[in-house]
C-alpha cells in the first residue's frame, strides 16, 4: 500500500527552448535571445493514477503553454526578475506543492555556455 507521502507525483520540462528579450546592454534591449527553461514541478498525482483523467490531475500542457507565452511576450532586464515571474505563474496553479525554475541565458558570458538563475517555491 501506498502510503501517503508517497502519492507526490512530479512532472520535469526539460530544456525548453524559448527567445525574448533580457538584459540590460542596448543589443540585448534590441535583439532577442535565445533562453532555456527547466521545471520540477511536484503534485499530488493520486487523481491521476486512480481515474485516469485530465481533469484530475494538473495540466502541465497547460502550465507549458503559459509559461512560452509569458516569456515571449514580454522583455527582462534581469535574469532574476525573469524566473521570479515564472515560478510565480507555475505556483498560480493551486495544485502545485513545490516547484523549481531554472532559465539558462545562452552565450550570456564568454567561454561559457550559459548563465542560469534558479529559484524554488513550496506551498
Amino acid at each position: 500500500m501506498i502510503q501517503q507521502s508517497d502519492q507526490q507525483a512530479k512532472i520535469q520540462i526539460k530544456n525548453l527552448r524559448l527567445r525574448t528579450y533580457v538584459g540590460i546592454k542596448e543589443e540585448e534591449i534590441k535583439n532577442k535571445q535565445d533562453v532555456v527553461l527547466n521545471l520540477v514541478i511536484l503534485f499530488d498525482g493520486t487523481g491521476a493514477w486512480n481515474a485516469e483523467e485530465i481533469e484530475k490531475t494538473l495540466n502541465y500542457r497547460t502550465i507549458c503553454k503559459e509559461v512560452i507565452n509569458f516569456v515571449e511576450g514580454n522583455r527582462f532586464a534581469l535574469l532574476e526578475k525573469m524566473t521570479r515571474e515564472v515560478l510565480n505563474l507555475v505556483m498560480s496553479h493551486p495544485e502545485v506543492q513545490y516547484a523549481s525554475v531554472e532559465i539558462d541565458k545562452v552565450a550570456a558570458l564568454r567561454f561559457a555556455d550559459s548563465v542560469s538563475m534558479t529559484l524554488q517555491a513550496t506551498r
